[in-house]
């Protein structure tokens, strides 16, 4: 007969390489175990790369006749009917991680439920021996040794000691931050690497568990899920995406529609291979969720993942466009006494006198003696107008001058002080007047503005400042349909795929409000007759076609928004002044007080810094007046 049915020991080799891949597989399941339990502390020790590992906890313990059945395949508390798989708030394996555990290694479990008696089973490779009394603390310790001995074809597979090693700590620093009342204590080779003391705020857990500061909080609600996540700021940023970290239902899952979500949050704000610190939590509806998708759970499923995107992406933008950096900054600027007053030359040939704090008090100044030196004088100049060759439009329809263009108005004639606009009504109070307070000192290299604060001397990049003021200038005149619309003298045609073609007519009305008039010109093509007066073609196009990718990704409403800023960040990238052009200083206070207009004036529309901060520590520090 050639089909058999397989050894029970063979079953359980099976389900254990479902379970347990590698040793921080085995780690998850022992710790998730503990956390089912009720346990507040819990202690792991591993050794030899995880083929030693011990879990020990003080949760409800196990009595014999459970410490017998724990042992056995397919045994579990969490589960009494096929309903309450798709019910479930406990993380175990649903009663095959120990049996499947046990039986490639040598288990020792041990037990003790409040004042009742402790009991011990010891298990060979799945060979058990009988429950005995044991002596021993409330909870339940679980010892694996000698893991896959008995299956040589998974023990030449793992990894180095030290690369297992990081894959368990890593493992334990998810668990850590998905349970914050918990306190953990990781130890290898009797040294502790790890002590985590349970808190009450997620972000202060962040904190202590990834060792990253400044973090920032946020809370967001939408249509009955819950978004809790902490992340850093566009500043603070990593070369890969090793410090994102996603949980659903409190479970560490890898999940392309939170990372595609989160990054969608900091559009604009992130240079392109710039990924941000993020612990992102969702709560969903039980019904709106399944968990049972993969062995490890590992994976789950939403009902409603384009839900799940807003949520995410909504919640953290909210955060981001709050700016919190700047108001660290801000705060660290306030601290300390008034500065001096600040003194600029306001008309070309003028003298510029800057004075400076006696910060060496060895010397013999006089308190009252300044130094000064001799500025360059500012010259006024008009800014560059836009280039004609960006656009092929009948001459008709070119107005004779740009005023209804919002770029050629932000360019008139230098700057202009700002008006209040709906995005500054939302900028924090403390942030109103933070860059146009800034005391000027001059122009650096005719491409940094430099300022000074009473700690610090910033540069800023006077091309990256002005290219973020066009770009959420031009937002926020999208918002309210304030364009001029011109045709093209010869339509623009996209090549496209056919479904691509139907995502993007979907839209059709949605472009139109916006000026762009879009007709399908054959099955798989799409012309664009129309499109607002400051819009370029290159960039129009590629965000037409980047848009009829995106919509079934991340929903039609993301997608239109994230195709309109990649033409306006375009936009913005050639209209802005250019390094090299010499300021006056009306011109740079303008600039200043249009950065205030806008949170996010901190970066350009493409990620770049828009300053780079020296404090006056550091300057003493190089100087050698503070050790």
């Amino acid at each position: 007969m050639a089909i058999k049915k397989l050894p029970q020991d063979v079953i359980n080799q099976i389900a254990a390489g479902e379970v347990v891949e590698r040793p921080a597989h085995l780690v998850k399941e022992l710790v998730e175990n503990s956390l089912d339990a009720g346990a507040t502390e819990v202690e792991v020790v591993y050794a030899q790369g995880g083929r030693f590992v011990s879990v020990q906890d003080n949760g409800s313990g196990m009595d014999a006749e459970d410490l017998k059945m724990a042992l056995e395949p397919h045994a579990t508390s969490k589960i009494h009917a096929s309903k309450d798989l798709w019910a479930l708030n406990s993380f175990g394996f649903r009663g095959e991680a120990l049996a499947s555990i046990a039986s490639v290694s040598r288990l020792t479990l041990l037990s003790k439920q409040g004042e009742k008696p402790a009991y011990q089973i010891y298990s060979e490779f799945g060979q058990k021996s009988e429950v005995m009394e044991a002596g021993g603390v409330p909870g339940t310790k679980v010892v694996v040794k000698d893991l896959f001995e008995n299956v040589p074809a998974r023990l030449k597979f793992l990894k180095t000691e030290a690369a297992e090693g990081t894959l368990i700590k890593n493992t334990l620093k998810a668990l850590a931050l998905s349970h914050i009342h918990v306190t953990f204590r990781v130890r290898s080779r009797d040294k502790l690497l790890f002590y985590w003391p349970g808190v009450q705020q997620l972000k202060e857990r962040v904190e202590q568990v990834l060792d990253q500061k400044p973090l920032y909080e946020v809370q967001f609600e939408k249509e009955g899920l819950r978004l809790e996540a902490v992340v850093s700021s566009p500043q603070h940023t990593f070369k890969n995406s090793k410090q994102m970290w996603f949980f659903a239902q409190n479970r560490w899952i890898q999940d392309k529609t939170f990372m595609a979500a989160t990054l969608e949050a900091y559009r604009s704000l992130l240079m392109h291979g710039e990924y941000p610190l993020a612990v992102i939590k969702v709560w969903a509806p039980q019904e709106d969720i399944d968990v049972n998708v993969h062995p490890t759970k590992s994976l789950v499923k939403f009902r409603k993942p384009s839900l799940v995107f807003q949520l995410i992406q909504q919640g953290i933008r909210q955060l981001l466009e709050q700016a919190p950096w700047v108001v660290d900054l801000f705060s660290q600027a306030s601290e300390g006494e008034p500065s001096s007053e600040t003194v600029f030359p306001k008309e070309a040939g003028a003298e510029v006198a800057l004075e400076v704090e006696q910060l060496n008090q060895e010397r013999e100044l006089s308190p009252t003696e300044n130094l000064s030196f001799q500025g360059v004088a500012f010259q006024q100049v008009n800014l560059p107008k836009k280039d004609s060759h960006f656009f092929k439009r009948e001459k008709a329809f070119q107005p004779e001058e740009s005023r209804g263009s919002v770029v050629a108005s932000l360019k008139k004639a230098a700057f202009h002080p700002p008006q209040e606009t709906s995005a500054s009504s939302g900028v924090p109070q403390e942030l109103r007047h933070f860059w146009s307070n800034l005391h000027i000192i001059g122009q650096s290299h005719l491409t940094y503005v430099v300022a000074q604060t009473d700690k610090s001397i910033l540069f800023i990049d006077q091309h990256a400042a002005h290219e973020r003021v066009l770009f959420e200038s031009l937002m926020e005149q999208w918002r309210q349909g304030k364009f001029e619309v011109q045709p093209f003298l010869f339509p623009l045609t996209l090549d496209l795929g056919e479904d691509q073609v139907e995502a993007l007519l979907s839209y059709e009305k949605e472009w139109l409000k916006m000026g762009v008039e879009l007709e399908q010109s054959g099955p798989s093509t799409v012309s664009v007759r129309t499109a607002p007066a400051i819009v370029e073609e290159n960039a129009l196009g590629a965000a037409l076609e980047t848009f009829s990718q995106d919509i079934q990704e991340k929903g039609g409403s993301f997608a239109f928004e994230k195709a309109v800023s990649h033409v306006f960040a375009t936009m913005a990238c050639h209209s802005a002044i250019r390094a090299g052009q010499a300021l006056s200083f009306e011109e740079i206070k303008s600039l200043l007080q249009q950065m205030d207009q806008y949170p996010l004036s901190t970066f350009c529309p493409h990620g770049r810094p828009v300053y780079v901060e020296y404090t006056i520590q550091k300057l003493e520090r190089d100087f050698g007046r503070i050790v």
